[in-house]
């Protein structure tokens, strides 16, 4: 499966169960080392066989099976996706096969075969399920939703006015398609724009636990092919996120926000509206963007900039900070 090849005097006949970490393996796991951090592990390691390099090979005890592989790590996530791959979406927590009994299913809904609904999940009119979709327990699917094949959408997920492509996976607690925040502000009262898109959500693409995406105002909110976004993250109405981005946990993206493909944010990333991040930028955690970052580009900080300019402008305040320190030092206060 990965094309690692053996050392010489390697055991290929012992049989392995399970996978673990280095410092925890077994006699009957696999497991991996592609790191020099975790060279003094391997020396001491009980593993069945080690998927590494030629450089830590020489590290591994006798008796340790040893596969030389050029990507460890991407070898062994290619294992343990054969080994556990219920695993990598959620399954009913009820055992359900089909519908069961406790679900809402709207008689103007349309199920296709081998759609699980789990107990206390609402379906509604005009709602449309493609072929091995789960639905989780207390989901809310509401009218008219569109929702393609071989889905997960965990418990407590609240889907509205929502299209959604094939292999999605919504972890649990997520609310997609809910009003975004559109308000004429005004000293008299704050006045409610109508919020009339939707959620487009492409193929392949995976949220994580507690996250909310707002359906567009007057066009839709999309998120791209094979993009994937961390739990407890915030995209605002009308934001278009390209193909493949990363969205790492607790960032937020007011509303008209555009990610180009590749984006990756890091946590906690907060972008002001309308604003463009080009494809393939990067931003670092805790980053607050205020302008649009080019193709490419690393920025950070507050506000953003690109990476070398911020890590500079710390530098010297850091240095401003340590003369201030010894001035003050040297010229105590007078009373």
């Amino acid at each position: 499966m990965t094309g690692a090849e053996p050392c010489e005097g390697a055991d290929l006949s012992r049989r392995l169960t399970g996978i673990a970490p280095i410092d925890q393996a077994g006699a009957g796991d696999l497991s991996f080392v592609s790191e020099a951090k975790f060279a003094a592990a391997l020396k001491s390691t009980q593993a069945g066989a080690v998927l590494t390099t030629e450089r830590f090979a020489k590290h591994a005890p006798d008796g340790v099976t040893v596969l030389l592989a050029r990507k460890p790590y991407d070898a062994f996530v290619t294992i343990a996706r054969n080994i556990y791959s219920a695993a990598l979406r959620p399954t009913s927590t009820f055992g359900t096969v089909g519908v069961s009994p406790g679900a809402m299913v709207h008689p103007s809904a349309q199920l296709a075969d081998n759609v699980t609904v789990d107990p206390f999940a609402v379906i509604g009119p005009s709602a449309r399920i493609g072929a091995g979709t789960l639905i989780g327990a207390h989901a809310v699917i509401g009218p008219g939703v569109r929702i393609g094949n071989d889905c997960a959408i965990g418990a407590n997920c609240s889907v509205t006015s929502t299209h959604i492509g094939d292999r999605v996976i919504i972890h649990p607690g997520c609310d997609i398609g809910q009003d975004g925040f559109g308000y004429l502000l005004n000293p008299a009262g704050h006045t409610k724009v109508p919020q009339i898109g939707s959620v487009v959500i492409h193929d392949d693409v995976e949220i994580g636990s507690g996250t909310r995406i707002d359906r567009g105002g007057i066009r839709d909110t999309v998120i791209g092919e094979g993009t994937k976004i961390d739990n407890l993250c915030q995209i605002g109405h009308n934001c278009i996120v390209g193909r493949h981005c990363i969205i790492v946990a607790q960032s937020g993206l007011s509303g008209s926000v555009t990610l180009e493909d590749f984006v990756v944010l890091g946590p906690r990333t907060g972008i002001i509206p309308h604003t463009t991040v080009g494809k393939g930028a990067i931003t670092a955690a805790r980053s607050t963007v205020y302008g649009n970052v080019p193709a490419g580009e690393f920025w950070g900080g507050f506000p953003a900039k690109p990476k070398k300019q911020w890590l500079r402008e710390v530098v010297a305040l850091e240095q401003l900070a340590a003369r201030a320190r010894k001035k003050s030092a040297d010229r105590p206060d007078e009373t």
